[in-house]
């Protein structure tokens, strides 16, 4: 079973027996309850000196804990060890406890990063100072100055509230934006500087309006980030709120739009679709409500189609389209994933993490997804692509998307048909040029023949099966490689993972029919019209 590797919001969970008189000797905050904390370490963990960051193995801090700490050489880790988020877990226990020593050994760590981490100073970590680690430590100091009022809490909160109000270092229309807001808003609050309250609610709103568009989709090229853009627009509000600040219209209503975007992007299964920097263990964990539509384009780049709402056998498919690459999104213009039958079928390469290795720069380019390309043309990174045509049928939907990706006009229609399952894509490029395709099946799927242009993969009883035609003729002659050069999959942050994936000769017309649940379909072409198993369609999918 998949879980959440990476969790976006987790309520931290507060283990052992307290007594209520105990724990009513401690005013609980606002700043310090909530879901801000991640799932590990827990207080007692921090108490013992180790914590486990991003699902890496426990690192031991020590009584003087080492600043300059980077145990896995991971980015990620490095950021939110400076977060002090760990720290902050010390402090919520306190205030559900009433026992001293921890607000001491929390006040205890933060005096010494304080000292320890100027800006700017010899031996501090440049890192420590980027945009997201600041605006994420701001949330551990607040809960701490709740309880802690010395000097030294209030002068690093006011530095760090002047750094989040440069405007050259603001993260406008991105998540980071959001935390800086966020951030900016509790410091204003906390100690009465309406100025950088009215900052972080003005830059908010312009943010808000370039990170999520009027249909509710978000512009990172990631939807699991939608998730925790929700998620952190929720503490804006109630932030806003607390502060005696009028919450910005279209904050609340792109807020609440997100939910449909959130629910299209969600599989049958529950996972969300794995597009961009998104892990196949997502879960929204969130109620969205369900849309009045099965199937949904977006104008920022996703077509989201579905036999039914709330069926886990559903058909579920995913297009790519859109804005050129930028934020949380790979070169996977014109790809498509596809889900039936209860099972995971056509694949991304996935998301691994955001370290600097070249297999995180293979799994961003056009060879880690289900894409075609251009024989004997350069590709153009950051190029954008548009849905051309559509056409909505309650059992059958047809969508056209183009770029020059390549130098001349690479087309791709995608079919799917519910009921009969079965999905149909058709390549072609302009100039009388030959495309190649690729298709990344789910590693549970194992290759059980390839000949006469056919391809049949199984598991246990399942199988499914493609079939590539060129001008209604079988086109055979595909490789399938399983590791080497293209047959991986990073399904969950940080694994690697061999798949098979199925490479398609070179042809000036390359039609592709997956058919799930069956090793031997029935697929004829004549006049222009295409059968598969009883199910008939244009030749051009229209």
């Amino acid at each position: 079973m998949r879980r959440l590797a990476i969790p976006l919001a987790l309520t931290l969970a507060i283990g052992g027996f307290v007594s209520p008189a105990q724990a009513d000797k401690v005013t609980r905050t606002a700043a310090c309850q909530g879901d801000w904390l991640p799932g590990t370490p827990t207080a007692d963990d921090v108490m013992r000196g180790e914590i486990s960051l991003v699902g890496l193995p426990a690192y031991t801090l020590g009584k003087k804990i080492n600043w300059s700490a980077s145990p896995y050489k991971n980015r990620s880790w490095e950021f939110v060890f400076q977060s002090l988020r760990w720290m902050g877990t010390l402090v919520v226990q306190y205030e559900n406890s009433g026992e001293q020593r921890y607000l001491d050994r929390a006040t205890e760590i933060a005096k010494d990063w304080v000292a320890s981490n100027k800006r700017g100073a010899a031996g501090t970590k440049s890192y420590v100072w980027k945009d997201h680690p600041v605006s994420l430590r701001t949330q551990p100091l607040l809960c701490l100055s709740m309880h802690v009022k010395d000097a030294w809490l209030k002068d690093s909160l006011a530095g760090h509230a002047r750094l989040l109000s440069d405007s050259r270092l603001y993260k406008k229309g991105h998540n980071h934006g959001i935390d800086q807001d966020i951030a900016l808003m509790g410091i204003g609050c906390r100690y009465g500087r309406k100025d950088w309250s009215a900052l972080a609610s003005k830059r908010l709103t312009g943010t808000v309006k370039l990170d999520v568009d009027s249909q509710g989709a978000l512009m990172e090229q990631a939807p699991r980030y939608a998730v925790y853009v929700y998620g952190r627009l929720q503490v804006a509000i109630t932030n806003m709120k607390a502060c005696g600040r009028k919450v910005p219209g279209d904050i609340a209503e792109r807020a609440e739009a997100l939910k449909d975007f959130i629910a299209h992007s969600t599989m049958p299964n529950g996972y969300m679709v794995p597009i961009g920097d998104g892990s196949a263990e997502t879960e929204p964990k969130m109620e969205t409500g369900t849309p009045k539509q099965e199937v949904k384009a977006y104008r920022a780049g996703y077509v989201f189609g579905r036999t039914a709402w709330g069926k886990p056998d559903s058909a579920y498919y995913s297009i790519r389209y859109g804005p050129g690459m930028k934020f949380h999104g790979h070169e996977d213009h014109l790809g498509v994933t596809y889900y039936a039958q209860g099972r995971d079928i056509l694949v991304d390469g996935g998301f691994h993490s955001y370290e600097k290795s070249s297999y995180r720069y293979w799994t961003l380019s056009p060879e880690a997804h289900n894409v075609p390309t251009v024989e004997g043309a350069r590709f153009r990174p950051k190029t954008s692509s548009s849905l051309v045509k559509s056409d909505y049928g309650k059992d059958r939907q047809s969508f056209k998307v183009t770029d020059k990706a390549y130098g001349v006009s690479r087309t791709r229609s995608v079919l799917v048909n519910h009921g009969e399952d079965l999905m149909a894509v058709l390549d072609t490029a302009s100039g009388g040029k030959e495309v190649r395709n690729v298709w990344r099946f789910d590693p549970s799927l194992k290759v059980l023949s390839d000949s006469g242009g056919k391809v049949v993969l199984g598991d246990g009883k399942f199988k499914v099966t493609l079939v590539q035609l060129s001008s209604c003729d079988r086109a055979g002659g595909q490789k399938v490689e399983r590791g080497g050069k293209l047959g991986w999959v990073s399904p969950t942050y940080l694994s690697k993972q061999a798949t098979n994936v199925v490479v398609s000769p070179a042809a000036k017309s390359l039609l592709t029919v997956i058919v799930p649940g069956t090793d031997s379909p029935k697929v004829s072409c004549s006049g222009g019209k295409v059968t598969v198993e009883g199910v008939s369609f244009s030749a051009d999918l229209f």
